[in-house]
């Protein structure tokens, strides 16, 4: 009978659940009752106990969380009314089932044992705090607790508590969970203890840099000093590129203007004597244009030395290579090391490399202007002369200029009255 009456049971225990528990429920569920069922036999197997008492604590372990499908609160008072009616009506005796609502009682936390079955169904009750499922079980718990609007702890608030259940609240009760589950209990507990360690100890470095972190800003707001170097001196190396390379298109376009002039127009002015003027302004032009873009891109040359008394002095700049490419290695590396050892002269060094930089970018930029507009008065004015001097020749017409090609000519009419050649 007992067999069938445990088996029974587990199945209206899975059904009641199945259909009224609430989903909130993470925690004291089907698989919380099984888990009990397994530890309360754990503990049966090493006891020496009669197979009545082995039914009633196998059936308060199935029925002692019952009370859960009608709320949270009194729920083992609720467990034990839907146990009653269940066992009185599978035909337990009444003795028996007074037994197991008292041992269903008894899994109140904040309750004292009274017996060796209440004593064993507390352990099993309470076992996960010395399985190496505690953390698991102990998660879900905190959720069950947070959705069912009852407590909301933090996971490191939740770990406190944990803590003080452990060392203050709870204790095994039988010699076998004393033995098996006490000493998985002390390794969960050190874990928590680790954890709330290490958590306290990053709090601590957290306050700690927040708080140099805050006089940092205040006094010394040496990270904003280090971007803005950074951010200049990058913009002032990329306008420079921008300048060079502005310089050389200027300078390719020049030169091959120069190239056609040269290949081209130069050997058709025996033939055209009135372009003379106007090629030799626009070659002038180019030329002028071509130089100044040599000269805005052509670099300085510096003496690359400097003494241990301008180190000392802190009147060289480090950070630029042509202030020290004649020094031998030695002498360089024990600048570098005095430099860095001071955060002035380091600042110093890259305000000066800002400056000269600066220097620089004014020249470039100052001599790409006036050849930007040397090339563009150029093209203006040596476009005027060439129609001036087209216009000013009455023997000759644009279409000589735009038809001359190779030395074949063909008389062309062009109007009634005026006969031109143009090569083929």
């Amino acid at each position: 009978m007992s067999e069938s009456l445990i088996k029974e049971t587990q199945e209206f225990v899975f059904k009641l659940f199945k259909d009224e528990l609430p989903n909130t429920c993470l925690y004291h569920n089907y698989t919380h009752t099984e888990r009990v069922l397994k530890s309360t036999r754990e503990i049966i197997e090493h006891s020496n106990l009669s197979d009545d008492d082995i039914l009633v604590l196998e059936l308060t372990a199935l029925l002692h969380d019952v009370g859960y499908v009608k709320g949270c609160e009194k729920h083992e008072e609720e467990s034990v009314k839907i146990a009653t009616a269940f066992l009185k009506e599978k035909g337990l005796e009444e003795s028996v089932i007074s037994v197991i609502s008292d041992c269903i009682m008894a899994t109140k936390f904040d309750s004292e044992p009274t017996n060796e079955l209440e004593r064993i169904i507390r352990d099993a009750d309470a076992s996960h705090f010395g399985k190496k499922y505690f953390k698991e079980t102990s998660e879900f718990l905190r959720k069950e607790l947070e959705l069912q609007g009852k407590l909301n702890f933090t996971p490191a608030e939740w770990r406190n508590e944990n803590i003080r259940v452990f060392t203050e609240k709870h204790h095994f009760y039988t010699d076998y969970a004393l033995k098996n589950w006490q000493p998985r209990k002390e390794k969960n507990l050190a874990k928590l203890m680790g954890k709330k360690k290490k958590r306290k100890k990053k709090l601590n470095v957290e306050k700690l840099k927040a708080k140099y972190k805050t006089q940092y800003k205040n006094e010394s707001p040496e990270r904003g000093v280090q971007t803005f170097y950074r951010v200049a001196l990058r913009n002032h190396i990329k306008l420079s590129d921008i300048a060079d390379t502005k310089a050389n298109i200027l300078l390719s376009v020049n030169a091959i203007i120069i190239s056609v002039v040269l290949a081209n127009l130069i050997s058709k002015l025996d033939n055209n004597p009135y372009l003379t003027w106007p090629t030799i302004i626009f070659t002038l032009f180019c030329v002028v244009s071509m130089i100044l873009s040599v000269i805005a891109t052509r670099p300085n040359v510096t003496s690359g030395q400097f003494t241990k008394e301008d180190v000392k002095n802190q009147k060289v700049n480090l950070s630029f290579f042509g202030n020290f490419h004649k020094m031998p290695l030695e002498e360089f590396e024990w600048a570098i090391k005095e430099m860095v050892q001071d955060k002035d002269y380091i600042y110093k060094a890259l305000t000066k490399d800002l400056y000269f930089l600066g220097i620089v970018l004014e020249r470039k930029y100052r001599l790409l202007r006036i050849t930007y507009t040397v090339f563009m008065i150029g093209i203006i004015i040596s476009l005027l002369s060439f129609a001036i001097a087209i216009k000013n020749n009455p023997g000759k017409d644009i279409d000589d200029v735009l038809l001359t090609q190779n030395s074949i000519t063909v008389p062309l009419k062009i109007t009634d009255n005026l006969n031109t050649r143009f090569t083929i």
